[in-house]
């Protein structure tokens, strides 16, 4: 991706350009924090991903960006190398080490701090055929708004899903697993209830 396109992305992602304004009004509350919907074009599918967070974007932000606080609910094992071109790596055995097989890596493309994260992960060979040949366009864009004393809001944005049938069902998986992971995020932000990964 060159400079053009990376400023691009930021400039969509950091204005919310994504959605046209009647679709970027938030939708969420305290009560209900998440809400999902898919974007329908002619050119493919824009996942679109709403999370209303109690707590400073400061910690929501090292969250994401730091190994202890991504750690804290997304991998039981994660290295974070923050910067453009860097890697957030991460493993789901409890005992696994970054480099052992199993491993996942998504590489940051960009970033504001405390604004606008850009995330592409690596093709792996146990992906779809269609998300294998759609590898380079896919990226998740997330947005991060400062809320004051009423918290954070992130606008997440997967992008690069061609119209193709092959999405539909993935997009409604994604849908669910997705929220399940940003309750986690939630539980640790506002409770500092750190995620167990599985573990009884």
């Amino acid at each position: 991706m060159n400079t053009t396109t990376i400023a691009l992305w930021l400039t969509l992602a950091s204005s919310a350009a994504l959605l046209p304004a009647q679709q970027r009004a938030p939708k969420t509350t305290p009560e209900a924090p998440i809400h999902s919907h898919t974007i329908t074009t002619a050119e493919g599918y824009t996942l679109v991903q709403e999370v209303l967070i109690a707590a400073p974007i400061e910690k929501v932000w090292n969250a994401y960006v730091t190994s202890a606080g991504w750690t804290a609910w997304a991998s039981p094992v994660a290295k974070i190398d923050l910067r453009p071109g860097g890697t957030i790596r991460t493993h789901y055995g409890h005992d696994a080490k970054i480099g052992d097989p199993g491993t996942n890596e998504l590489r940051i493309v960009n970033f504001v701090p405390q604004r606008v994260l850009t995330l592409q992960a690596k093709k792996s060979a146990a992906w779809p055929e269609v998300m294998k040949r759609d590898a380079e366009h896919l990226m998740n864009v997330i947005v991060f708004d400062d809320l004051g004393k009423q918290g954070t809001r992130i606008w997440s944005y997967g992008v690069g899903y061609r119209k193709d049938p092959a999405y539909e069902k993935m997009l409604a998986f994604f849908h669910q697993a997705n929220e399940k992971l940003f309750q986690k995020l939630i539980a640790w932000a506002e409770r500092g209830e750190r995620s167990k990964h599985g573990r009884k």
